[in-house]
C-alpha cells in the first residue's frame, strides 16, 4: 500500500509541477512527510532523487516550446551541486524541527513573492 501511495504522490506531483512550473521538492517533501510519515531529512533526500526524472521530462517538453534558456540552465546546473553538498551537510547536522520550520518558512516566502508578483501584474494590466 505504501508503494501505491508513493506512486500516486509521484503522479500528482508531476501533474501539478508541470501545470504550475514549480519544483518537485516544494510538492514532494511535504507530501512525503505528511502522507508517507517520513522524517524531514529522508523526505528531502528522496525528493532530490525523484526530481531528476521529473526535471528531465519537464525540461525536454518545455524546450519543444522554446521556453528553455540553455545558458542559464547549464550555469545553474553546474553550480548547484556545490550548494547541494553544503546543504546536505547542514541538513544532517540540525534537528528535524529546524528543517521542518525552515522548509515551511521557505514555502511561505515563495508563496508571498508569487502572490505579490501576481497582484502587481494584475494592477499593471
Amino acid at each position: 500500500m505504501e508503494d501505491v501511495a508513493a506512486a500516486v504522490l509521484g503522479l500528482l506531483g508531476g501533474i501539478i509541477g508541470g501545470l504550475l512550473g514549480v519544483g518537485g521538492g516544494i510538492l514532494f517533501v511535504p507530501a512525503l512527510t505528511i502522507f508517507q510519515d517520513m522524517p524531514q531529512v529522508e523526505a528531502e533526500a528522496t525528493s532530490l532523487l525523484a526530481i531528476v526524472p521529473v526535471a528531465a521530462v519537464a525540461a525536454w517538453r518545455q524546450s519543444t516550446y522554446g521556453n528553455v534558456r540553455i545558458r542559464e540552465g547549464l550555469l545553474i546546473g553546474a553550480l548547484s551541486p556545490i550548494g547541494v553538498a553544503a546543504g546536505v551537510v547542514v541538513a544532517n547536522q540540525v534537528s528535524q524541527r529546524v528543517l521542518e520550520l525552515s522548509f515551511a518558512a521557505l514555502a511561505l516566502l515563495i508563496a508571498f513573492r508569487l502572490a505579490l508578483r501576481a497582484i502587481r501584474a494584475e494592477s499593471g494590466d
